[in-house]
């Protein structure tokens, strides 16, 4: 995922309840998908920084020696600046970006039409 081209607001804004559970059924069903969407939208932000991050440690890490590294601080800003998971997952959800499926009601659809 390119962080650099994510749209969505860094703001928190209200979000009209009876939209979100037309999308996916019900609003419990919607806030599941957003959900599990930003755990892994967390989980991509949070390796793509430690392996940015990786490249600054050093082997002798001492308390003592604090080296202030003006690309490092430049990733950290960056990455404080994107807007959070959440915010990322709920944008894609009603872009209509996120692709979800429910395994108990395709499996009630499937006895429906055989019956």
């Amino acid at each position: 995922m390119d962080f650099r081209r994510i749209k969505a607001s860094s703001n928190t804004i209200t979000r009209d309840t009876a939209a979100l559970s037309d999308r996916a059924g019900s609003i419990y069903e919607a806030i599941a998908i957003v959900g599990k969407r930003a755990n892994q939208i967390s989980v991509e932000l949070k390796d793509d920084l430690s392996k940015k991050l990786q490249e600054f440690s050093s082997c002798a890490d001492n308390m003592e020696e604090v080296f202030e590294n003006r690309e490092q601080i430049e990733i950290s800003r960056f990455y404080e600046k994107i807007p959070k998971p959440v915010l990322i997952a709920m944008h894609e959800f009603e872009a209509g970006e996120i692709y979800s499926r429910n395994p108990a009601r395709e499996k009630a659809n499937a006895r429906e039409t055989s019956e």
